[in-house]
């Protein structure tokens, strides 16, 4: 008969994945090898395996005959002694092996353990500690534990790691890109997802993480959120590209942007770079997710206020911050069918741009030929020559090698008759405009000239997302400017791609032995902003027919201001709602205005979950309770149950007003 300990062995040895290194050196320690640490410190975000790789050393020390002591970081108490008396074997026998997981839990002990406990160890004794966070930098850097202490930062899995899990998990070919895209390589979402997938893809056209998938998930990944404050920051960090303190501050306020930053920066699946903090993949998606799944007006409300702040940045911060604030609000939509078949987000293919300075024109020259022939090239050289301000060089973030160049023209009217003459592509967007609708002196034209990536040519890859976001701004922010233009080579494949977006504009000019297609839009005819919109609506969410004259966030503000005044019509009046498009063509705008704030607060009743957000609305401002707590004595409610239903009814009555005021009166 075969032992259930043993069963549970031998079926982590076959579901064991990758950590080579670290059971060899582990081997290397069980053999007595002089030269090998005593003490092993595996760190790393949750989910990312440190538990399962300290049972699998585990059974390699049973397997040794060595006597184990494990403990765990949640249960040990803050005093020492205890900690001692429950590894007392590891002070006193020869040969135990101590291990701890979950160690961030009991952090306190690392000087007294560093200092008192472990050089008191036994003979031939080893250590095994796993937590969150790394050890203190004084012990890493101290040359007396130089040699007898290894650290290991795990990382996710690699893709084919991650494929061979699912793979031995038999999960179906079809599925397993929808599940590595989820799980971003984290072992614990790869597992849960592998086994949710044996249980249930079977009889699923498409997989997707269950409720209780997501819940298990992020109880490891994330632990324990102290307030509700808390949660919504980790939400924001979700659904942005980067969260900044600043970014914070503008979705959240009312909040300590300052403390909120601090906090989700010390998590350990948050990494900070200089644009600010991103989420490791699996935690972003299962945040995203759970929240989707749990509060889908909280999800649409977060990501509409970010939606907002990008929108306002764009009209209205400094021009270096601008650069890539578009390709921050199309991420909040990736998912829409048109930036999906557009756009790509992977961090593999990370890069970052710059100015074109002159030593980089060898490089530049070489791309250009051996992608598009040396007709490009000579043209290359001549834009470069007369715009070298319109040139970007992208480097690979990760070795700093330039692999890309792109130029986005600005061309005044009337055209140069020289530029006509020695690029047909400049000469087709304006031949086109002369057709079409003509542009006027003092107005200019903008063109993506030139998109050379020859890793990933003329393909949707980061270096074509940071163009891209890069034109969208200069239009943004430009005065006077008549027409957009893209230039791709393989102009049906584009056509497809760029439609409902931009328009073909059947012109296909020839530069050497290539053909192009070229593509545009007549911002004199549409507002970038309302352009924007085109990429980021969905049937649920229309298209603005006008932009509000206050931000989201400030409109959130106005109608919080409005409700607090509501019953003083005098202070009422003063409101910063009274300036917006809602009270514009009111007969009486102060009364109509009251009139629909106290309709709309109504109106939540008619969705069952928006009952009690309107009897916290209506008893904290409407009814004349002087107080939030008399409010909630009048419902009967502790006070901060009844803070949750006025968080909600805050947040639908605002969604509410702010679609209503996009789109004017139903």
């Amino acid at each position: 008969m075969v032992s259930v300990g043993e069963r549970l062995s031998r079926a982590r040895v076959q579901a064991f994945i990758g950590r080579e290194e670290q059971l060899g050196l582990f081997e290397q320690a069980l053999a007595s090898d002089a030269q090998a640490p005593f003490a092993f410190y595996v760190c790393g975000p949750g989910g990312i395996g440190k538990s399962t790789l300290l049972r699998r050393l585990a059974d390699h020390a049973r397997d040794a005959g060595r006597l184990l002591v494990e403990l765990d970081g949640r249960f040990v108490s803050r005093d020492p002694a205890d900690f001692e008396h429950a590894a007392g074997p590891f002070l006193d026998v020869p040969g135990t092996v101590l291990f701890v997981d979950s160690f961030d839990h009991c952090q306190w002990l690392e000087s007294w353990l560093w200092h008192h406990f472990l050089p008191r160890a036994a003979d031939d004794t080893l250590v095994v500690l796993a937590g969150r966070r790394a050890p203190q930098p004084q012990w890493t850097a101290d040359p007396a534990w130089s040699g007898l202490l290894h650290v290991t930062e795990l990382e996710p899995f690699s893709s084919e790691q991650a494929l061979s899990l699912l793979v031995a998990a038999q999960i179906r070919p079809e599925l397993r890109d929808r599940v590595l895209r989820f799980a971003g390589g984290n072992p614990l979402a790869l597992s849960l997802a592998a086994a949710a997938g044996s249980a249930g893809c079977a009889r699923e056209e498409i997989w997707a993480p269950s409720a209780d998938v997501l819940r298990t998930l992020l109880a490891g990944l994330i632990g324990e959120v102290p307030t509700a404050a808390h949660r919504r920051a980790l939400e924001v960090a979700a659904q942005a590209h980067s969260t900044s303190e600043e970014l914070l501050s503008c979705v959240l306020p009312g909040e300590d942007a300052h403390l909120l930053f601090s906090w989700l920066r010390d998590l350990p699946f948050m990494e900070s770079t200089h644009r600010g903090l991103h989420p490791h993949d699996a935690a972003r998606e299962t945040l995203a997710a759970d929240l989707r799944w749990r509060a889908p007006n909280a999800f649409e409300t977060i990501r509409q206020r970010l939606a907002d702040e990008y929108l306002r940045i764009l009209r209205e911060a400094p021009e270096e911050r601008v650069w890539t604030v578009t390709d921050e609000l199309f991420y909040l939509f990736r998912e829409g069918e048109t930036l999906a078949r557009l756009r790509t987000w992977s961090r593999e293919d990370e890069v970052h741009d710059r100015p074109l300075h002159p030593q980089d024109m060898d490089v530049v020259l070489r791309m250009a030929e051996e992608t598009e022939g040396p007709a490009s090239a000579e043209l290359v050289r001549y834009w470069a020559r007369r715009q070298p301000q319109a040139f970007s060089v992208y480097r690979r973030v990760s070795t700093g090698r330039v692999v890309a160049f792109t130029a986005r023209l600005a061309l005044p009217a009337p055209p140069d008759p020289e530029d006509l003459a020695t690029d047909p592509v400049v000469a087709a967007a304006w031949r086109y405009t002369d057709t079409t609708a003509p542009v006027s002196p003092g107005e200019h034209i903008g063109v993506s000239r030139f998109s050379v990536y020859p890793e990933r040519y003329q393909v949707p890859s980061r270096v074509i997302d940071l163009s891209s976001s890069r034109a969208q701004a200069e239009a943004a922010r430009a005065r006077g400017r008549a027409f957009g233009f893209a230039v791709y080579q393989d102009a049906e494949a584009w056509a497809a791609r760029v439609k409902g977006t931009l328009r073909d504009t059947g012109e296909r000019p020839r530069v050497g032995e290539h053909t192009y297609g070229l593509f545009g839009v007549d911002w004199r005819e549409v507002p970038v902003e309302s352009w924007l919109y085109r990429f980021i609506s969905t049937p649920d969410v229309p298209v603005p027919s006008a932009p509000s004259a206050l931000s989201r966030n400030a409109f959130d503000q106005a109608v919080r201001e409005a409700l607090a005044h509501w019953r003083d019509p005098n202070a009422f009046a003063a409101c910063a709602l009274m300036r917006t498009r809602l009270a514009a063509d009111l007969g009486d705008p102060v009364e109509d205005l009251r009139t629909l704030l106290r309709e709309s607060v109504e109106d939540l009743a008619g969705d069952p979950r928006g009952v009690r957000a309107r009897d916290a609305l209506a008893a904290g401002y409407l009814s004349g309770v002087p107080t939030q707590e008399g409010a909630a004595r009048r419902l009967g409610l502790p006070y901060g149950t009844y803070r949750r239903h006025l968080r909600q009814g805050l947040d639908l009555l605002s969604e509410a007003l702010w679609q209503r005021e996009l789109t004017g009166p139903r």
